[in-house]
């Protein structure tokens, strides 16, 4: 029997990460490496999925770059068969890519609303779908969604109705395509992270203490507190755990 060192490890495993051009995708994509994967970088911005690729090659890992929308079906698609002819197999899928929005529920424009629920759910749907096919192909294989702790309360003092509700469905749609594929091989589990300190906080800085204040660690989450999650509901070790949301928010939620 395997040692539980070797259980954690994705040596020869494949692996995507969308939104893996900058902060908490990266850090994941890293982490990936870091256990030994070989990791596509997956993102809206070609530029920065070249820049991570890079970063994980010299990990000494293979790496690709693909330009994706994850809200367009066709390109979803192709960016998954991509990886399968480069190397024959997937193993593991991120659904990270997302986008926030503050706005109060009364007054917040429709097409915003559809904009992140395209991108925060419709893009996980697409891209768990995609995955899951070429997983259920080979009869075996991971699937993680980054939902959010807003899946589970309501955030303040900002408003974010759709982010919310969006996280909710994220959170749900996990669980029920876990219940489809988990006799054939397929474990599907998310994370939910809180606060976590990424370039965008710059932006809301006055929040911040607000913010601390209800965290019973007293800090914010560094994208380095997600890695762990992700490499064990990637690996070997988590065989046994499908349908499951891991919140990872400092004890944001325990009051």
């Amino acid at each position: 029997m395997a040692t539980i060192l070797e259980r954690f490890s994705l040596a020869g495993r494949t692996a995507l990460v969308t939104g893996g051009g900058q902060g908490i995708g990266q850090a994941l994509a890293h982490a990936l490496a870091e256990a030994g994967a070989d990791v596509a970088i997956v993102d809206l911005n070609e530029e920065t999925a070249c820049a991570v690729a890079g970063e994980i090659e010299a990990l000494g890992r293979r790496a690709l770059a693909l330009r994706t929308d994850v809200t367009v079906r066709r390109e979803v698609e192709d960016a998954i068969a991509r990886i399968l002819s480069a190397w024959g197999r997937l193993d593991i899928g991120v659904n990270n890519a997302g986008i926030g929005g503050w706005a109060d529920a009364e007054t917040m424009p429709e097409e915003d609303w559809d904009r992140v629920v395209a991108v925060n759910l419709r893009g996980v749907f697409l891209c768990a779908q995609a995955e899951g096919r070429a997983m259920l192909e080979q009869g075996y294989g991971k699937i993680i969604n980054t939902a959010s702790m807003s899946a589970h309360i309501v955030n303040r003092p900002q408003n974010q109705v759709a982010y919310n509700a969006s996280k909710a469905g994220v959170v749900h749609l996990t669980r029920s395509m876990a219940a489809e594929w988990a006799a054939r091989g397929v474990r599907v589990n998310s994370i939910s992270p809180g606060y976590t300190r990424t370039a965008l906080v710059g932006q809301v800085a006055h929040l911040v203490p607000g913010w601390l204040k209800d965290i019973p660690m007293g800090r914010m989450a560094e994208v380095t507190d997600l890695q762990g999650a992700v490499v064990y509901l990637a690996s070997e070790a988590s065989d046994y755990v499908t349908g499951h949301d891991l919140v990872i928010d400092g004890g944001f939620t325990l009051w």
